[in-house]
């Protein structure tokens, strides 16, 4: 085995050191570690992508070399490694851009506790994206929720303590729902690795054994996934959650830790369900249908909401909806444009949080829309930033968020009957409404404005967003390339 080969089981232990590390350690240190450990990470998932790329394979390891049930398997593979290196990428940058506002927002008391649970969601992450057993994936989905909370919690204020809470609950209620469905699962099958459950559910399908018993158990797995993630219509918690966080912790719970669930319930739906016993169940449709209801849905519930923030959020659930839309579209060409998706979306929506507390610090701490008119001429670097982020969001060319709506479109042409309409409708429908509420708010900031706000602008810090901004477009215009990983990575993946 090559040394490469290690690097899954060297990054999720370097993750849980550094943790452990950071809590005895002071803030310091702490965040010294935990950008070690990004950085590292990067390094590492980048390397482990170039040599599934080259070699085009993807390979199973053993952790301490022992088979299940005692020991445990991760896969890894083009598109488990990329996505590994996107989540690893898009912390680090929203940890440096949001760094001032960490330091403001999050008591000193509770500062070291912060970087402990940045590290815990990171190792986390890095385990959805690689584990090969459905019942290690529950484990690490509770200790992401975990995190989340936390990291929610850390900040001051009753509405951020409220906010976590009802974060909390949504979520303990995704994870309770996807456990029983694992134990359904289990139940009905005795397997927990991933190949071997995917053999047993095809058998039983095809022997039509257990048929509603598997329907139930793959409806709660989604269903609790599809509550943590913020589907349509489970979405009510994203406004304060993403609203009232520290915006370094509304760009890693928006940008990566809800892709990261999804990522999940991708692997399940290919490797554990298999997408033709998924699409005979008859939740694939659902899917779709809850997907194109939450684009239409979130991106109104956007253009009526009167704070930049809670805009930002609502966008959030219009987003996911596109990705789901994808997965209720059951082909490889919808899961490539719903991958792409997954990419633009946790490239954008870190760097539109992150310039939009800049525009508000430069406008008094406001977030209303009128104290905003002419905040980036105050703050030029976030209201570029902002702009870039909403043009992506809107689907200009050149820019991420051109990609997937291409793909979405050039997809749905392919199927039959009523997704065809469906899906281009819902195209149409939500790109208007989303200039409506993105291109208007990029507009209304580079107004001028007759007397300027007398507070001075607090601390932006416009480097690392500029490397969010910067990855958006290599994405835009790279998108030759990343279909093509993609594909390759599709063929390795979906088996």
């Amino acid at each position: 085995m090559s040394f490469i080969q290690n690097f899954p089981l060297f990054t999720i232990i370097l993750s849980l050191v550094c943790a452990v590390i950071s809590f005895a350690a002071n803030d310091r240190w702490a965040r010294g570690l935990t950008l070690f450990l990004l950085s590292a990470s990067i390094c590492m998932q980048a390397a482990l992508l170039v040599f599934c790329a080259v070699n085009g394979t993807s390979y199973s390891y053993m952790m301490g070399h022992y088979p299940a049930p005692w020991g445990n398997e991760i896969t890894v593979g083009v598109l488990e490694s990329f996505m590994a290196l996107l989540f690893a990428a898009v912390m680090l940058m929203s940890v440096l851009g949001g760094m001032p506002r960490i330091r403001r927002d999050i008591p000193e008391h509770r500062m070291r506790l912060y970087w402990v649970m940045i590290d815990l969601a990171h190792v986390a992450l890095l385990a959805l994206c690689y584990t090969n057993d459905i019942f290690t994936a529950y484990v690490f989905i509770e200790v992401l929720t975990i995190a989340s909370c936390c990291l929610l919690a850390a900040r001051d204020g009753g509405r951020p303590l409220l906010a976590a809470v009802r974060y909390m609950i949504f979520s303990l209620v995704g994870s309770g729902l996807f456990l029983i469905g694992v134990i359904f699962t289990y139940s009905i099958t005795g397997q927990l690795l991933f190949p071997q459950l995917k053999e047993s559910i095809a058998l039983l399908w095809a022997d039509g054994t257990y048929r509603f018993s598997m329907t139930v158990a793959i409806g709660l797995m989604v269903g609790g996934l599809a509550i943590k993630s913020g589907l349509f219509p489970f979405h009510f918690w994203m406004p304060d959650t993403y609203g009232r966080a520290t915006p370094a912790s509304a760009g890693i719970l928006s940008g990566v830790v809800s892709k990261g669930y999804i990522f999940l319930l991708i692997k399940i739906i290919y490797q554990v369900i298999g997408i033709e016993v998924f699409a005979a169940s008859g939740i694939q449709d659902l899917l779709l249908v809850l997907g194109i209801g939450g684009m239409v849905v979130c991106s109104i519930s956007a253009i009526q909401t009167g704070r930049l923030r809670t805009m930002i959020a609502y966008s959030s659930g219009a987003q996911i909806g596109y990705i789901y839309m994808g997965l209720g579209m059951g082909t490889q060409a919808a899961l490539l444009a719903a991958l792409l998706q997954i990419v633009a979306h946790a490239v954008t929506k870190p760097m539109l949080f992150l310039s939009g507390a800049g525009l508000a610090g430069a406008s008094g701490g406001h977030q209303d829309f009128r104290s905003l008119r002419g905040a980036a001429h105050r703050a030029p670097a976030a209201g570029v930033l902002f702009t870039i982020g909403a043009l992506s969001m809107v689907g200009i060319p050149i820019f991420a968020g051109f990609i997937p709506k291409l793909y979405f479109a050039t997809a749905a042409a392919a199927t039959a009957g009523w997704q065809v309409w469906a899906v281009w409708l819902a195209l149409g429908v939500s790109t208007v409404l989303n200039v409506l509420y993105f291109l208007y708010t990029a507009m209304l900031i580079w107004v001028p404005e007759e007397t300027e706000h007398a507070q001075r602008p607090k601390r932006f810090s416009p480097l690392p967003t500029a490397g969010l901004a910067a990855m958006n477009l290599a994405v835009g215009l790279g998108s030759a390339a990343v279909t093509e990983l993609f594909a390759m990575g599709m063929g390795l993946f979906c088996g």
